[in-house]
């Protein structure tokens, strides 16, 4: 068995290579070879992450949390990739028609309290507007190359970001604030 170090830097050599499998299980290896060490769990929490893996994402956070509790790294993680899953729940609820059930819509308001609580109003500012409607074009009356001009084009409407996407700025951590 590789020491600490070595294993350490095995893991981010095959994350160099492309070979997040390999990583993985290195930083496995390390953390057996030094369980008191929070950075094999931060880098598998961040490659967990990264793969979408949120569950495994949030288990890896987790131990980080254990050896650091103050470690915004992992908080970030495990914040995020709760709200991840439970978008995920929440829309599976929704697309079965469970959501109006008295559980799962006392849940959801909790959740929605307390987003707005840690978070501000203003989390809610942008999901709170509806989405314009789609515009559609007439279909052309038949005129004369001598009658009105033709009506101006609009530009279409970008398109509305569906929840649970990352930030326009591909931080999925931009919105928690921290460090």
């Amino acid at each position: 068995m590789t020491d600490y170090a070595g294993l350490m830097a095995q893991a981010e050599s095959a994350i160099e290579a492309g070979q997040v499998d390999h990583a993985l299980a290195a930083f496995a290896d390390a953390g057996r070879a030094d369980p008191t060490r929070k950075e094999p769990w931060v880098r598998t929490a961040q490659l967990q992450f990264d793969r979408t893996n949120y569950a495994h994402a949030i288990v890896a956070a987790e131990e980080v949390l254990q050896r650091d509790p103050d470690d915004l790294v992992a908080d970030g993680i495990l914040t995020v990739s709760g709200f991840r899953i439970a978008t995920g729940s929440l829309q599976r609820l929704q697309g079965r028609d469970a959501l109006p059930s008295a559980t799962a819509r006392r849940e959801a308001e909790m959740l929605a309290g307390t987003l707005r609580t840690t978070m501000g109003d203003e989390i809610f500012a942008e999901e709170a507007k509806p989405a314009p409607a789609p515009r559609r074009r007439a279909a052309p009356a038949r005129r004369s190359q001598a009658s009105a001009p033709a009506p101006a084009r609009t530009a279409p409407a970008p398109a509305a970001r569906p929840a649970g996407d990352a930030p326009a700025s591909g931080n999925p951590f931009e919105r928690i604030g921290g460090n």
